[in-house]
């Protein structure tokens, strides 16, 4: 068995480095959402500045040749002058006049207000438009640069699974399961040492009987709390005082723990850390 406890503990650092690795490869391309949903903004910002732009520049013409009628009639009313005969005649075409002069002065204001509009949206299409090139640009370099990053970390995973590979033969599948499983849910630890009766991965307190059994090293002992695979470690000059103590308690109704005992576990460990600095 100790030769499996020392096989366990160089799988169990090949296993945390793998998973961890394996994370990183999930997570890097979520390192790309923030700047692909800024540059989704700038095309739709861009967009909707070329719809107002095409807006205004149909308002624009339209303006123009308003004002161009409307310096038509207002010319064409002051030659009418020159030919009036009556009063009568006079004020209608003096009304046309100014009323074709108040069009002139409003379509020029209207002209003017469209034609600052277009300058304004041309210059914001214009940043718009070397914004998303620099955007696509960075967005692209940094793809390469996670997808080689990517790469190198997938052919370290690899090396990590041929030393896995060396290290598993002759061990228990289930144990194998469980113990990566307990990696996995305790930060990197699937084996620890049993202390003066004490596990080191939740610091709970474990009667004498159940330590008694970790300590004889003949098989594999989960921790009841933890669900960590425990081994024996010497820790002082009160370990005899420990290991030979009457009220030992037992722990017979844990030995057998199904799946279900694992996912527990991490309760009971929580509790087991408050009891403990108390």
């Amino acid at each position: 068995m100790e030769d499996t406890f020392e096989k366990l503990k160089s799988l169990q650092e090949i296993l945390s480095n793998r998973i961890q690795l394996e994370h990183e490869v999930e997570d890097a391309p979520k390192i790309l959402v923030t700047q692909e949903e800024l540059l989704a903004r700038l095309k739709k910002s861009f967009i909707d500045k070329n719809v107002d732009y095409e807006k205004s520049r149909a308002a624009e013409v339209e303006y123009r040749n308003l004002l161009s009628e409307a310096e038509s009639q207002r010319e064409k009313s002051e030659k009418n002058m020159d030919a009036v005969s009556t009063q009568r005649e006079y004020e209608a075409l003096d009304k046309e006049i100014r009323d074709a002069s108040d069009r002139e002065q409003q379509y020029r204001k209207e002209l003017q207000r469209e034609e600052r509009s277009l300058f304004e949206l041309d210059e914001q299409i214009k940043q718009s438009t070397a914004l998303i090139e620099a955007q696509e640009a960075e967005l692209e370099e940094r793809k390469k640069r996670i997808e080689a990053e990517v790469s190198e970390t997938q052919e370290r995973i690899a090396g990590l699974s041929k030393e896995e590979a060396a290290l598993i033969p002759g061990l228990d599948p289930e144990v194998l399961f469980k113990f990566e499983r307990i990696i996995r849910n305790k930060m990197g630890k699937g084996i620890v040492a049993i202390k003066s009766g004490v596990c080191m991965g939740c610091h709970m307190v474990l009667p004498v009987q159940f330590a008694n059994t970790v300590r004889q090293g003949e098989e594999i002992v989960f921790c009841p709390y933890c669900s960590r695979i425990l081994y024996y470690e010497e820790s002082g000059e009160d370990e005899e005082t420990y290991f030979n103590g009457e009220d030992s308690g037992s722990l017979s109704d844990l030995d057998d723990m199904d799946e279900e005992d694992y996912d527990e576990g991490e309760d009971e460990e929580e509790k087991a850390g408050n009891d403990f600095e108390e």
